[in-house]
């Protein structure tokens, strides 16, 4: 087993034994809607905040757009997870799942640490908000969200069980 991998394996396990950590329920269309339409919202008011230049702002809103939308997902598959970097080593396992495109782990861990720096530590770094890509992401979830069958989400869960 790579040094990754193991890593990984150990990090899930972790988060699978965490009262707020990895736990299967019943898939939630209703709840996966409303995630989305939160992340939908939180583009918006992300676009509405942009002149203001407030990187504590910024960075928070930013960070939710997309953890808003990545959860929509989570809840169609029946995943709940809340601790974030737990939900983050999941959207890992599902990029290699296709579900996710590649890197979207890798975008989230760094948005996240830039509003922990921000929001927390007042750090001020500079927010890169790019609408285009953003929005790119938004469809991209929408057409997975809606790519989801019944087949697919329990090949899901039953792999996500044995992680």
């Amino acid at each position: 087993m790579s040094d990754f991998l193991e890593a990984f394996m150990n990090k899930v396990s972790w988060c699978k034994k965490q009262v707020k950590g990895i736990k299967l329920i019943e898939p939630n269309d209703n709840l996966s809607e409303e995630y989305y339409q939160n992340a939908e919202e939180s583009l918006k008011v992300l676009r509405s905040i942009k002149e203001t230049k407030s990187n504590i702002w910024l960075a928070t809103t930013k960070y939710y757009t997309e953890y808003f939308a990545v959860y929509s997902i989570l809840m169609k598959i029946g995943i709940k997870c809340e601790i974030h970097d737990c939900t983050i080593a999941l959207i890992e396992f599902l990029e290699k799942e296709k579900i996710f495109d590649a890197g979207i782990s890798k975008t989230l861990e760094k948005d996240k640490e830039i509003r922990i720096d921000n929001q927390y530590y007042l750090k001020n770094r500079p927010v890169e908000i790019n609408f285009e890509k953003l929005s790119e992401f938004m469809i991209s979830i929408k057409e997975t969200l809606n790519g989801l069958d019944n087949n697919k989400i329990t090949e899901l869960r039953r792999k996500v069980d044995k992680l």
